[in-house]
């Protein structure tokens, strides 16, 4: 038997247990929680060594027993390389945001150890969620992890947190719902091909549910897709994102844009294409339309925000509508650029929603307005800042640009209209991020929130001096998000070559060859 995956669930909750019986001591809660989030990213460093991209199978370090005989379902895991990538963003995002958290002001009655142990708790059903093989299972651990992040914002989140924590909820439990029709969808079909009643298990589905009629794979297809284009979020269903982000404490943050809304754009990779590959073909079109409106509605209302926290919150939603764009251009370029997209993105938007939250603590402001000349006052976190805000734009020699240049050149060759369109987002990127870094870290020291601190000369909430500069723990924990987003800027191979074969074997579960005018995406970009 596999221990790698069961070990990445299991040891989160134990850490959660632990730090939730340290209530009373924040310091050994704090120290507790980060061991448990190191040794959880060890373990994933120990299980993408053990992962063997050329290895020929599709799902590796595979574990199953039985759950629930009754419903057919087991208890399985596996990963591909794309699950595999987004487990290892789990792993390296989980401890940043524990330190990054590490004296983060809480509501009153609120405890360091009740925001760490959730932390953790969330980390273990979001590696369920991407190691599930078991459709059902999957569903399961896809709601759950949806308790943790109300609590997260509802408990520990801004001043309207109550509001965003329900609109969250509700807004994903709702597609959840619609999910669950199409799960129960999948498991009758199967039930009427296989003499031993139906089946939750993924490999078997694939056979099964491709050979359906169209009609019935559409409507399976939309089921999961409404779930997915919720949890992504697309336009129109991303209403939920901005109010989410702008709420959720810091930390919490982070996991929601940089992770916990992946889970959508790899359904569509996991569930939707394989499970679904007619009817996958049949409305790409239609999907392309979302996501090229997604790219632009979200950099131009994000041009318009004068909300920091919000503002990152639509350059996500732009940012998602290239990654479903390259889902559903249907080549082996443009997926590998998507899922290569997903990890980027997690790191440039945690980078930046972290920057953001400094800033923010120094200042006791959201608003855009309130800042300006920071970089007089803390010249090496406006420089990170810059960093950041460069990688969300998609600056060469920073990751992002790698992963959205293999999208554009995967979706030219099939959807050229579409590419073109998505590209003039890249224009509007350059115009929103360079004017939020413009305002708040150049010029003049002017604004309400910098005008105060120079005045008050100390913040009277933690009494600390207003706007000093990065501390060293501050540095520590943005440290590994710099080498990372340079890393991957000038040399992607590793994680390419994890991430190809996977991508090679969904063009072929849906059933199409790449575009004569593109080349096939190879391991190390051969």
């Amino acid at each position: 038997m596999n221990w790698y995956l069961p070990a990445l669930l299991v040891v989160p909750l134990v850490g959660a247990a632990a730090v939730a019986f340290l209530r009373g001591s924040d310091g050994a809660a704090r120290a507790t929680a980060m061991v448990f989030a190191i040794g959880e990213l060890v373990l994933a460093a120990v299980t993408w060594a053990a992962f063997h991209a050329d290895g020929g199978q599709r799902l590796q370090l595979t574990v199953s027993t039985e759950w629930i005989p009754a419903f057919g379902t087991r208890f399985s895991l596996g990963v591909d390389g794309i699950a595999l990538v987004m487990i290892a963003l789990i792993a390296v995002l989980v401890p940043v945001v524990l330190g990054a958290s590490w004296e983060e002001e809480l509501p009153p009655g609120r405890s360091i150890a009740g925001l760490f142990s959730l932390i953790l708790v969330l980390e273990s059903l979001m590696v369920g969620v991407f190691a599930a093989t078991d459709v059902f299972l999957f569903y399961v651990l896809f709601e759950a992890m949806l308790v943790p992040m109300y609590f997260l914002i509802g408990r520990f989140g801004g001043p309207r947190r109550q509001y965003a924590a329900v609109k969250f909820f509700l807004y994903s439990l709702l597609g959840g719902l619609v999910m669950l029709a199409s799960v129960i969808g999948l498991f009758v079909v199967s039930g009427r091909r296989l003499p031993s009643g139906g089946t939750f298990d993924w490999l078997t589905l694939q056979r099964i549910a491709a050979d359906a009629p169209l009609s019935t794979q559409i409507w399976l297809f939309l089921g999961f897709f409404v779930a997915f284009a919720i949890k992504a979020p697309l336009v129109p269903l991303h209403t939920w994102l901005p109010d989410a982000g702008a709420e959720a404490p810091f930390g919490a943050g982070v996991l929601l844009i940089g992770v916990l809304d992946k889970v959508g754009t790899f359904g569509f990779l996991r569930y939707c294409l394989p499970l679904f590959p007619a009817a996958s073909r049949e409305l790409a079109p239609y999907v392309l339309v979302l996501a090229v409106a997604g790219v632009l509605y979200g950099a131009l209302v994000a041009i318009g925000q004068s909300d920091l926290k919000r503002f990152v919150a639509y350059t996500s939603i732009a940012h998602f509508g290239f990654i479903a764009l390259g889902v559903f251009a249907f080549s082996s370029q443009a997926h590998a650029g998507a899922v290569l997209y997903m990890v980027n993105h997690g790191i440039t938007t945690g980078m930046l929603f972290l920057v953001i939250g400094m800033i923010i603590a120094r200042g006791g402001s959201h608003l855009i307005e309130d800042y300006g000349g920071v970089a007089k006052l803390a010249p090496l976190l406006a420089g990170l800042f810059l960093v950041a805000a460069l990688s969300s734009l998609a600056l060469p020699g920073m990751n992002s640009f790698v992963s959205e240049f293999l999208v554009l050149i995967g979706s030219f060759p099939r959807f050229p209209a579409y590419t073109v369109l998505a590209t003039i987002g890249i224009i509007f990127a350059a115009l929103y991020v360079l004017w939020v870094y413009q305002r708040v870290a150049q010029g003049p020291v002017r604004g309400a929130a910098v005008a105060s601190s120079l005045a008050e000369g100390v913040n009277p909430v933690t009494g600390r001096p207003r706007f000093p500069d990065l501390s060293r723990r501050e540095i520590a924990v943005l440290a590994p998000l710099v080498v990372l987003i340079i890393g991957l800027g000038v040399y992607p191979k590793p994680v390419l070559d994890v991430i190809t074969p996977s991508v090679n074997a969904t063009m072929t579960e849906v059933g199409l060859t790449d575009p004569v005018t593109a080349q096939p995406a190879q391991p190390g970009g051969k």
